[in-house]
């Protein structure tokens, strides 16, 4: 690699095709890692280019009995966003002969006035307070078995506290649902982005969602791709008993990805789309939540510190490298090199922008994704740095062992 770099010192600003044979080998290391970049850094876009989008539908008017919606809502210490989601609950556009949707809260151990703005919601039709959460479970999943324990539907929906909903949020997916003959159906949310530390690192995040689940997959029956977004997952009861209920994934901190796995790996169907217009949400209010719950994400309770390497490796090569490139090329007097750095970074700036603008941040916080990569690396160490040490994971007071 040396010995290339030091043969392309003497190509100066002449064209590539005066290049002798004795640099041809720089010139195709230099080609290959301009094209693997280009092509990692451009997948983001094509993936979201591919994503389902499911615009307000109406649902048919049922010719005979017409399924019934239990709505399970997992809420701890979310006394403002719950008050938000159960009023767009009562505004839900239903065809008239729909069943009126069951309305369950569950409620975990809360120092704000949670259970009160539970039991004060006009549509909630039962409040749980979660008991004693039992060995082995991940809070949420435990919340989520009681609810749907106590649900009586054809149909269940697990919505988190924090989502907002616009009036034909159900109905359109219960047309998917019957449309599509989906055993589970999920929409992915609008990210609402108000802090500085939302707006430089979640639009990383996405992108990096898009890159390793590629959704557009999901949906393919003959494919073994599967993701969910537990912030509106709904599922039959039907399917959702088969695979074993939250019981099955209990000690998951995924665990939408693993339901989704689990309904994949028993024949069932799965509907992905992207619904901005009808589901959005602000998932960290704050820098600290932002980090813990990252980190969450990316640590999970089934660790494993070859994939999280590569993870960091991986996010090196494809957004500092061209940095590290334009200052070594331009020390050593590379000429090419420099400029075939200093495109992948406008490149790269140009396609944040892109992504910035589609999922509704302000353009210019584009030019902060080194900074959002920096953020990443060091949740990354921190996993890995955990992992190793046999710590566990920690999200809303609660810490779960990677063992």
């Amino acid at each position: 690699m040396l010995g290339s770099l030091r043969s392309l010192g003497a190509l100066s600003f002449l064209p590539l095709g005066w290049v002798t044979a004795s640099t041809y080998p720089g010139v195709l290391v230099l080609v290959a890692y301009f094209v693997t970049v280009l092509l990692g850094q451009g997948a983001a876009v094509y993936l979201a280019a591919q994503m389902p989008h499911v615009r307000p539908r109406t649902l048919r008017e049922p010719s005979d009995h017409p399924r019934t919606l239990s709505i399970i809502v997992p809420a701890m210490e979310e006394e403002e966003d719950l008050g938000r989601l159960l009023k767009d609950l009562e505004t839900q556009n239903l065809p008239s002969s729909y069943p009126r949707p069951e309305v369950i809260v569950v409620v975990g151990p809360s120092r704000d006035r949670t259970l009160q703005v539970a039991q004060a919601g006009k549509g909630v039709s039962r409040v749980i307070s979660e008991s004693p959460l039992p060995p082995g479970w991940v809070g949420k999943n435990w919340a989520c078995e009681e609810g749907s324990r106590a649900a009586s539907g054809d149909v269940l929906l697990f919505l988190d506290a924090d989502v907002r909903l616009s009036p034909e949020a159900l109905q359109s997916a219960l047309a998917e649902m019957e449309e599509e003959r989906a055993d589970l159906v999920t929409f992915a949310a609008r990210v609402v982005m108000v802090g500085f530390w939302e707006r430089v690192v979640l639009p990383l995040y996405v992108q990096f969602v898009l890159t390793y689940f590629m959704p557009h997959r999901v949906n393919r029956p003959e494919s073994k791709r599967a993701m969910a977004n537990g912030q509106f997952l709904m599922i039959s009861r039907e399917r959702y008993e088969r695979v074993g209920r939250h019981e099955r994934i209990r000690g998951v901190v995924l665990e939408d990805v693993k339901l989704a796995e689990e309904v994949k790996s028993t024949g069932g169907r799965i509907r992905l789309a992207w619904a901005p217009e009808m589901v959005s949400t602000r998932m960290y209010a704050t820098r600290k939540e932002l980090y813990e719950g990252l980190t969450k994400n990316i640590h999970g309770t089934q660790f494993k510190a070859w994939r999280q390497v590569l993870f960091l490796l991986g996010v090196s090569y494809l957004f500092l490298s061209p940095f590290v490139l334009v200052l070594v090329a331009a020390f050593l007097g590379l000429t090419w090199w420099v400029v075939a750095g200093g495109i992948l970074i406008l490149l790269t700036f140009a396609k944040q922008a892109v992504l910035q603008r589609a999922l509704g941040a302000p353009v210019r916080y584009a030019l902060t994704y080194p900074l959002g990569i920096g953020f990443y690396l060091a949740m990354l160490s921190s996993s890995i740095a955990k992992g190793v040490g046999g710590k566990g994971v920690r999200w809303k007071g609660r810490t779960y062992s990677t063992q």
